[in-house]
């Protein structure tokens, strides 16, 4: 598995990501995550959808928080032909006890906890933390990915703006 060194930070502090960097063109890697219920997910899950993955540390810090708060509010004006994806480390039980709480329903939580099979195959695993890094992707009905967002300090929030006006290009 290869290693990028030096791309992301947590709080200043540089660290490795382990996987491939996804490129805008790249056709979208698989993965196997567990939904809340436990069930697996697949990218072919979601076929004939629009996505947009993010990759966070976990639901439970402000970050995350405010970013999955942040992309289920949007999701009402993006339409049916998008779906929105949150991936973390955090255990499925507590990602269903996070959208209970926070009141979050258009954004679906997937936790990559037993296998790592999406940050090993998107290139988001923290190899110091088993964490997966702040990153952003837009994924087209054809599975080619058409933006993609590395956050270099993995404290700071993406740039939604910019999300969203990729996933509208593709929506058209």
């Amino acid at each position: 598995m290869s290693e990028r060194t030096g791309v992301i930070t947590f709080q200043g502090n540089p660290l490795t990501l382990v996987g491939p960097e996804i490129k805008v063109g790249d056709i979208a890697p698989d993965f196997t995550v567990a939904a809340n219920d436990l069930s697996p997910a697949t990218l072919a899950d979601y076929a004939g959808k629009v996505l947009i993955i993010a990759a966070v540390p976990s639901l439970d810090t402000p970050v995350c928080d405010m970013e999955t708060r942040r992309f289920n509010t949007e999701a009402a004006a993006l339409g049916d032909d998008v779906k929105i994806l949150t991936v973390s480390m955090d255990l499925p039980f507590a990602q269903a006890r996070w959208c209970g709480a926070a009141g979050v329903e258009a954004v679906q939580t997937l936790s990559d906890h037993a296998g790592a099979s999406f940050g090993e195959n998107w290139g988001t695993l923290i190899k110091e933390l088993r964490l997966l890094t702040r990153a952003v992707f837009v994924v087209g009905k054809d599975r080619k990915v058409e933006y993609v967002e590395y956050l270099k300090e993995i404290t700071e929030e993406p740039d939604y703006a910019t999300v969203l006006e990729a996933v509208r290009k593709v929506i058209g």
